[in-house]
């Protein structure tokens, strides 16, 4: 059996302090006090990882909404049934809020048997009665609209669950009804996303109606590094040839408690009979022993004698699937590790799903989008006792030759690198950008490292608190208006990620051997925000542009300098110490140094490291030729404009030595021993 190739893309271990799961004395961790103290705003954005406790925070804001703000009721949108869960009655009183959480069961419409469109008139009787609750998913809620108006809607509270799933779309009929309740202006909106940006990169919404929320924002870093139990999050892409079912055993470990997801059946990666692929997964973890006649899970005995529990969701035959999917809801055995070991899914156990004792994220084949990558991770980041490290692994398919599908293939691998880019974003802590000027002070509350602050340097200040990293950068454009303040401060993510998804861009930034990095950092980004952010005055887009482009080349050369050595993080602070160095090492940091890196520089290394040379040539010829011809003609303007950056790269000349910017695609830097000396190196 070919061994499998394991490089991960990020490494990350957290401080584990518990600052994260520590309640006050009304029950609420800070991420949910932080949004509590935002409830009179009428629409409230919420954007928060998975996992990291929103379906309780909208409990304790639509409890104030109802009782001190004169809202008549409150309605739940989720996105699918098994979501309804999460709104079940809570007794926030035992914790210390002055009021319990309660849905009467004929409320909970994911509960009621049924199709949506049967439940409309529900909905409607609802409306007509003296209730506060309802809890329904997206799909009922877009038909009795559709049926009764929005104006049925006016006084009463909205909460939209996952609101990723909007889009401003004009197709999107959920988009459509919360513009249309925005226009009317007589409902309040709470939205609650953990990854607030689409699959198919369309808006989630009107830049204009964006701006109407509030914006409460609780990263990754501040989940992860105020865990109690959870400490270390691994994130990796693993390359296989031949069948998955083949080299499945190289990256599933039976000791860990595992989400695995098969393919799409409609997939390249998939075999074309997924019930044979479950077989064949269970054959390889051990010998079958049977049906558990009560849960519906499968017993197999390992080699080495070891009973595991396994959850099917793939088998179609409802008894069956609808028995299991039961067991694992049940809310009185939420709290037993013991109760099961591995749960096999297709389309099922992904957003909203909730088992904490997760610690193997195993995705086979790309999935459809990077939302759904992020919310697949969420399943493995729940903090549970005895919990020291997760994972997420996504098992792909290598690009090759003798395949008709080698276009698909290569396609995959770029969405898996676009996921790696992302994901080293949202775990990174939050950046604060300054000005390099004469007359700046020291920002209380963030230590300078051992020399202090030192005014004659670009400093890197660290917030111990937060985790927040302050960066002062020469010609740093700043942010003139409250929104392009905002965006600056709580929106970088979502352009990073409209940026990897850009796939003309990674195509560039990976195989482009005549690319100048400032026409992805400059030309692509900047485009990209104006698309985004319409609205936005020049200067504005050019400050919102400066910062995005910043956080993404930092957090990339932080985790090239972080990673010299042993090639993993080891310690919570190694991405900051890394930024600290990267930024110390050029004592002249400045704008346009940071626009002649090209962000995808590290992924290449990856993906170098992970590859064959011919499987690597192959992903290169792939992508059109032409195609990248004509954007090389394109390009001759400004590579003329840009007399610093020499076909071999750019060198800055600083006071400890040289530091080289190639742009050629197989020219990856290195940080020598922390001496400034960041030279050219081919792969």
């Amino acid at each position: 059996m070919k061994q499998a190739i394991a490089i991960p893309s990020v490494s990350v271990t957290y401080a584990q302090d518990g600052t994260s799961t520590r309640t006050n004395a009304l029950g609420m961790r800070h991420n949910q006090e932080i949004a509590y103290q935002k409830r009179g705003e009428q629409y409230l954005l919420i954007k928060s990882p998975p996992a990291s406790g929103k379906s309780r925070a909208l409990m304790f804001i639509a409890l104030d909404k109802l009782e001190n703000q004169n809202l008549k009721q409150a309605i739940v949108v989720v996105p699918e049934k098994a979501i309804g869960a999460s709104f079940h009655d809570e007794p926030l009183t035992k914790f210390g809020f002055w009021a319990d959480w309660h849905v009467e069961p004929r409320w909970n419409l994911c509960n009621a048997p049924g199709s949506d469109g049967g439940k409309v008139e529900a909905v409607k009787t609802f409306l007509d009665s003296d209730d506060k609750v309802l809890i329904c998913t997206h799909a009922t809620f877009r038909f009795a609209v559709d049926k009764f108006g929005v104006e049925m809607l006016d006084d009463r509270l909205i909460a939209v669950d996952e609101f990723h799933h909007v889009s401003s779309n004009p197709d999107n009929k959920l988009g459509d009804h919360i513009r249309q309740l925005m226009t009317r202006d007589k409902t309040h909106i709470v939205a609650m996303t953990g990854s607030y940006f689409r699959g198919d990169a369309e808006a989630v919404l009107h830049p204009e109606d964006e701006a109407k929320f509030h914006t409460v924002t609780y990263t990754y870093y501040e989940q992860l590094n105020g865990y109690e139990h959870l400490k270390q999050l691994d994130i990796g892409y693993y390359f296989y040839s031949g069948s998955y079912t083949d080299e499945i055993m190289q990256v599933l470990n039976p000791n860990e408690k595992t989400i695995l997801h098969i393919p799409n059946v409609n997939s390249r990666e998939s075999t074309k009979d997924k019930i044979r692929e479950v077989e064949h997964i269970i054959e390889a973890l051990g010998e079958w022993q049977g049906t558990d006649p009560n849960t519906g899970f499968q017993w197999v005995k390992t080699a080495e004698g070891k009973i595991l529990k396994i959850a099917d969701l793939v088998d179609d035959d409802p008894n069956k699937r609808d028995k299991v999917a039961a067991t694992l809801k049940d809310p009185t055995h939420k709290d037993n590790r013991d109760r099961v070991d591995i749960i096999i899914a297709l389309g099922m156990a992904k957003e909203g799903f909730d088992w904490i004792w997760c610690e193997h994220a195993l995705t086979i084949g790309y999935r459809s989008s990077l939302t759904e990558i992020v919310q697949i991770i969420g399943r493995a980041t729940r903090d549970a006792p005895g919990k020291t490290r997760a994972r997420f692994t996504n098992l792909i398919a290598e690009p090759d030759a003798s395949e008709m599908a080698v276009t698909e293939a290569v396609n995959d691998t770029i969405k898996a690198i676009a996921a790696s880019l992302l994901m080293e974003q949202v775990l990174a802590p939050r950046f604060q950008f300054k000005p390099k000027r004469p007359d700046n002070q020291p920002t209380p509350g963030f230590d300078y490292g051992e020399s202090g602050y030192d005014p004659s340097r670009c400093n890197v200040g660290v917030n111990p608190e937060s985790g927040e990293i302050q960066l002062e950068i020469k010609g740093l454009a700043l942010p003139k208006s409250p929104e392009a303040s905002r965006i600056c401060r709580e929106d970088l993510t979502e352009l990073v990620t409209a940026f990897v998804q850009d796939k003309p861009s990674i195509e560039r930034g990976l195989f482009d051997e005549e690319l100048v990095p400032e026409e992805l950092t400059q030309l692509r980004m900047g485009k990209i925000i104006k698309q985004k952010f319409p609205n936005l005055d020049e200067g504005d887009r050019e400050a919102v542009r400066q910062h995005a482009i910043a956080a993404l080349n930092l957090v990339q050369q932080a985790k090239k300098t972080s990673n010299e050595g042993d090639g993993l993080a080891t310690k919570n602070t190694a991405l900051i110490d890394g930024v600290r160095q990267f930024a110390l090492s050029v004592t002249d940091l400045d704008i346009d140094l940071i626009d002649r890196i090209n962000p995808f520089g590290e992924a290449y290394a990856i993906l170098a490291k992970s590859m064959s040379a011919e499987r690597l040539k192959l992903v290169a010829e792939a992508i059109p030729s032409g195609t990248l011809r004509e954007r090389r003609q394109a390009s001759q303007s400004l590579r003329r404009r840009s007399a610093r950056v020499s076909k071999a790269g750019a060198t800055v000349q600083t006071g400890k030595g040289s530091v080289a910017f190639p742009h050629r695609r197989r020219s990856l830097g290195k940080v020598h021993g922390g001496r400034g000396c960041l030279s050219a190196t081919e792969s």
